[in-house]
């Protein structure tokens, strides 16, 4: 090593012939011209392979898109798709939660919620009219209504769960389920008792309009 004790001498001379050394081990006989020539391709060509890996980046990166939710829905409580494919550029700022491990909670919930039995819940009897109820009554009941003993007589439970707006996909008979002996089906005839208050409605007449047809039959 030329350089060896020199390292430390502080003269300029001694600097000079330090960095002559050093530039020689470095870069062999290139005059400075070349070295900065050969620094700069270098630079060039490393400016280019980041490009070109960018681009291809960009070629191949997935089409996410726009993210929807569903009305009254917490944003927050939605992974963010740009986020899950690193391309979101928002940061805190974005409404939708970087979170990924809220997917894999929903992913968990998932396997014992089927997203079927949550659409049943939300149907519920208030929103049925007598033709909905008879299509549910048959869809629950019907297969096992076939194994029965033929009866006329309609279980008391099940009639009072229709009569108290109590029905739905999930009831199960106090009586013991499909097990009960008595007829899960709606009788010959049957009206809803919210669709007989409307006929009744409708069939009244009220005080005002029979002294008026009594005066126009008088007049």
């Amino acid at each position: 090593d030329k350089t060896f004790g020199l390292k430390n001498k502080k003269g300029a001379k001694q600097q000079k012939f330090i960095k002559a050394v050093t530039h020689q081990v470095k870069f062999g006989q290139q005059n400075p011209r070349q070295v900065a020539q050969s620094e700069s391709e270098k630079k060039l060509k490393k400016e280019d392979k980041k490009k070109e890996l960018q681009e291809l980046n960009e070629l191949f990166k997935p089409v996410v898109a726009a993210q929807k939710i569903s009305k009254g829905a917490d944003p927050k409580s939605v992974v963010c798709a740009f986020f899950k494919q690193g391309q979101c550029t928002k940061g805190d700022k974005c409404k939708f939660s970087h979170d990924l491990s809220l997917e894999r909670k929903c992913e968990k919930r998932s396997v014992y919620i089927d997203a079927r039995d949550e659409d049943l819940e939300k149907d519920t009897m208030d929103n049925w009219d007598e033709k909905k109820l008879e299509e549910v009554v048959n869809k629950k009941h019907g297969e096992a209504e076939k194994k029965k003993p033929k009866t006329q007589i309609v279980c008391k439970y099940f009639l009072d769960a229709i009569e108290n707006n109590k029905y739905g996909w999930f009831w199960v008979c106090p009586g013991g389920g499909d097990n009960c002996m008595y007829r899960h089906a709606l009788p010959p005839g049957f009206v809803l008792k919210k669709d007989k208050k409307k006929e009744e409605k409708q069939d009244e007449i009220s005080l005002e309009d029979l002294i008026e047809k009594e005066v126009k039959l008088l007049g």
